[in-house]
């Protein structure tokens, strides 16, 4: 095997997943609408549900109490998040990896994969392209490889921090890579990182030693379960956690998911900061086992439900989905998407209107413009934010939850979404999208109650349409 970081559990590790105990809670008669509505009415509290109470959701699939969850996740949605929506681009770094992955494009077997990692220079390229377009939030891919150590992977986020050009510049950067041990997160966090992002993919015992054959890297469960946990030890306050819907029965992963983080929670004091929950897709060299795959409706009903038993919890909704599906979904409660992404290595510079299977991980769904996801958000009553306020300023893990849960963050939220979004409206965006802005912009301000910070918030709009004045977050 090749050598890479020490496989070094957290303190007290454990396994925390019993497959025979989240099967048998999805066995049984389905819930009576009354359970199902006090079970919405505990999320509507705003408090987080059980692994139990979330299973009876996930039972209940008469169209009755399925539309009683929409509503219900809408409903949170709005409550917990308003009607913001953050925006961000992966940036793939390099897709060298030793493992073999059976779903993945980048699997070290796959001889049609193209492989490469970009140098410093196609680095920073990649990055001004980023910026050229109005984006301040990245999230690095990296694939697991011993190249792709700490150090290098803290040196890839200095260098994208210190990319700048124009009124462009990254204020925030995420990290999808391999489970490090405590040192390795230390060096990565030190370089100033948001949130450091893995994917079990799947919770399933059986099903995980199937997909990642146990002479790899990632054959052992245990390691990548807990690499999260080691995470928190080592000083991250900003993690996320994700499945690969489509690998097992949609509904096991969702509970996984849900043990996962009343797990970080109850030992750590604060649960994950986001979920992902993205689809199995096509790929190169990659013949799917359609068995589990998830269709349209169910694919609705997970995210509700995720929104449901995690109500502080952000939801990442991925461009693998098409740009109708993820239109729809959005009002189930999704916090955070990605737009204009090219998961390509050197996408976002060499590729053209077409996707190049060979040079990327799975078949993206969507790949119109930040400009024109943008433009359909502002149209829908959504307000696009890229605040990376929260992070610089400490509003993070546990301090994070001190403000989220009163509601006390929406003084923070909306006043740093209009800021930024004025931003991107003011440099980048098409005379459509800033039409459709300025309207949003000025409903937005109608609904502020008038107070000192409604007056500053003004000021400093003014100060970005009229100055250079740049990233004046509250």
């Amino acid at each position: 095997m090749t050598k890479l970081a020490t496989m070094t559990l957290s303190e007290n590790c454990k396994d925390f997943i019993d497959d025979d105990f989240l099967n048998k809670l999805l066995t049984g008669p389905q819930p009576s609408p009354s359970r199902i509505q006090e079970i919405i009415s505990k999320s509507l509290a705003k408090e987080a549900l059980t692994v139990e109470e979330t299973a009876q959701l996930l039972r209940a699939d008469d169209p009755e109490s399925v539309e009683s969850i929409f509503a219900a996740a809408r409903q949170l949605k709005t409550q917990v998040y308003g009607n913001r929506i953050v925006l961000f681009a992966p940036l793939y770094i390099g897709n060298a990896c030793v493992n073999n992955c059976l779903y993945c494009a980048f699997r070290s077997s796959n001889q049609q994969a193209v492989r490469r990692t970009l140098t410093t220079t196609e680095i920073r390229q990649q990055v001004e392209a980023l910026e050229n377009v109005g984006h301040k939030r990245l999230i690095l891919v990296f694939g697991e490889h011993p190249k792709y150590n700490a150090d290098y992977i803290a040196d890839c986020v200095r260098e994208v921090y210190d990319t700048r050009v124009g009124h462009g510049e990254i204020r925030r950067v995420n990290i999808n890579a391999a489970p490090m041990d405590h040192q390795g997160y230390k060096k990565i966090k030190a370089a100033g990182i948001g949130t450091y992002q893995i994917f079990q993919e799947t919770y399933h015992h059986q099903t995980y030693a199937k997909v990642h054959p146990s002479a790899t890297r990632k054959g052992d469960y245990l390691y990548r379960l807990d690499g999260l946990s080691r995470a928190f030890e080592a000083g991250c306050d900003d993690v996320g956690i994700g499945a690969l819907f489509g690998l097992y029965d949609w509904r096991f992963e969702v509970l996984g998911l849900v043990s996962h983080a009343l797990h970080l929670q109850q030992r750590y004091g604060v649960g994950p900061h986001t979920i992902s929950f993205p689809r199995l897709q096509p790929a190169s060299g990659v013949d799917l086992d359609e068995k589990f795959l998830v269709n349209d409706h169910n694919f609705k009903r997970l995210v509700a439900i995720l929104r449901l038993a995690v109500p502080y919890t952000g939801l990442i909704l991925t461009a693998r989905e098409n740009p109708e599906l993820r239109r729809e979904v959005m009002a189930f409660g999704v916090s955070q998407i990605d737009a204009g992404s090219r998961i390509e290595i050197g996408g976002y510079t060499e590729a053209g209107d077409a996707q190049v299977m060979e040079r990327e991980q799975f078949c993206l769904g969507d790949i119109r413009s930040l400009d024109e996801v943008i433009c359909e958000l502002l149209q829908d009553g959504y307000l696009p934010s890229f605040c990376t306020a929260c992070y610089r300023l400490g509003r993070t893990g546990e301090h994070f939850m001190e403000f989220a849960i009163p509601g006390f963050i929406k003084r923070y939220c909306t006043p740093n979404a209009l800021t930024t979004v004025t931003e991107y409206l003011t440099d980048y965006a098409s005379p459509k999208t800033r039409a459709a802005g300025k309207k949003l912009i000025q409903k937005e301000l109608d609904n502020l109650e008038n107070n000192p910070q409604k007056n500053e918030l003004l000021k400093r709009l003014q100060r970005i349409k009229q100055t250079n004045d740049r990233d004046l977050y509250f």
